[in-house]
């Protein structure tokens, strides 16, 4: 925060509208990657805080004027985690089994392992996030089954088949994307509500770090919104002003709209997932 107190989830997300090129999110996409990655550059451009190079060619992500590394962010995000889980048992935690998207790789792995570490866990193993999802779903399960996990997460998109039965699986195939997921829609969105604004007003929203985190936030809010009405309102009073004062943005968004805009994003999900079944 503005104050130099360290926040993690809902709070800190609360206060990244005057607050954002301090507040870090999405580091999924940028652990075990290096600075120069094609993926990394991209989000170079969108993202409202600042990645530099480390000497080895890492990312480096700024905060308070220091650098850290994804593993170290990610490590205050599960200390967190793990101070929520010892106030709720009761007890100390020590130990820990971490999910990862099925398609990372190696380095993505070990950095994920290492910020687990850094947090003071002992991590007894990195396993896939539709692995995890489909134990859990066949806990209860007496029947011998072939199923699907499609897992579209907010950074990142996995498709993986299993065999499930009575206190077994077997993982068939697995595919996916590193770089999809529901981030990217709300960028779409986003994308829109500044070309219709720049149309109207004039005004490049792109250009204003503050305007453009109430919008991520206002994006982010439609598209939930949308999972369950017709059309939602995207209102931001006061997003910004010129010499003639203070321009407001209001815009309808329809679900055939939201649909429109994400269509190549989900496109992009069924390459992994005929592949996976291919594989299969």
């Amino acid at each position: 925060s503005k104050t130099g107190e360290r926040l993690v989830g809902e709070i800190a997300k609360r206060q990244a509208v005057v607050n954002p090129e301090n507040t870090l999110f999405s580091m999924k996409r940028l652990i075990g990657r290096k600075f120069k990655d094609s993926t990394v550059q991209y989000d170079i451009k969108r993202l409202p805080y600042k990645i530099t190079e480390a000497p080895n060619g890492d990312c480096r992500v700024v905060m308070g004027g220091k650098e850290y590394s994804p593993q170290e962010i990610s490590a205050m995000i599960l200390q967190k985690l793990k101070t929520d889980a010892e106030a709720y048992l009761g007890e100390k935690v020590t130990d820990a089994v971490i999910t990862v998207p099925a398609h990372f790789n190696d380095s993505q792995r070990q950095a994920t392992k290492t910020a687990g570490e850094i947090a003071g866990l002992n991590v007894l193993r990195i396993i896939n996030e539709p692995t995890a999802s489909s134990l859990a779903y066949g806990m209860d399960k007496k029947k011998d089954e072939t199923i699907a996990v499609y897992d579209l997460g907010g950074g990142t998109f996995d498709i993986s088949i299993l065999d499930i039965g009575e206190g077994t699986f077997q993982v068939k195939s697995t595919n996916g994307d590193t770089h999809l997921g529901g981030d990217d829609i709300d960028q779409k969105i986003m994308d829109w509500v500044c070309d219709e604004f720049k149309k109207e007003q004039g005004i490049d929203l792109r250009q204003d770090r503050m305007a453009l985190q109430r919008l991520k936030d206002a994006a982010e809010k439609a598209k939930k919104e949308l999972s369950t009405v017709a059309q939602t309102e995207i209102s931001l009073p006061f997003i910004t002003a010129d010499t003639t004062g203070p321009k407001h943005l209001s815009m309808m968004l329809t679900r055939a709209k939201l649909e429109q805009l994400s269509d190549d994003l989900i496109e992009r999900s069924i390459g992994p997932c005929r592949q996976a079944l291919t594989d299969a």
